[in-house]
C-alpha cells in the first residue's frame, strides 16, 4: 500500500488500518527486561505472598507495581 492511500484510509477513520501495519520489530523504549536478583527476609517474602493472593497476582507482579509506583512518586518530588 502507498503512503498516500494509507493516510487516506487513516484520514477517513472508516476502517481499521492496524493490519496494514507491519508491527513485527515494534519494541517499547525503555522496556527491555533486566533480571536483577534481590534476597528478603523470610518474613518479607510470606507478606508478599499473602498480599499477592490477596491481589490474585504473582509475588513477581506486585513487587514491579510497588517498586513502579515508589520512583513514579519520587520522580514527582
Amino acid at each position: 500500500m502507498k503512503a498516500k492511500d494509507f493516510g487516506e484510509k487513516f484520514d477517513e477513520g472508516k476502517e481499521d488500518i492496524i493490519d496494514d501495519l507491519d508491527l513485527s520489530g515494534l519494541k517499547r523504549p525503555n522496556q527491555t527486561p533486566r533480571r536483577v536478583n534481590v534476597d528478603f527476609p523470610e518474613w518479607m517474602v510470606a507478606s508478599l505472598d499473602r498480599e499477592a493472593a490477596r491481589l490474585g497476582i504473582t509475588r513477581q507482579s506486585i513487587i514491579k507495581v510497588w517498586l513502579a509506583e515508589r520512583l513514579e512518586q519520587s520522580s514527582h518530588k
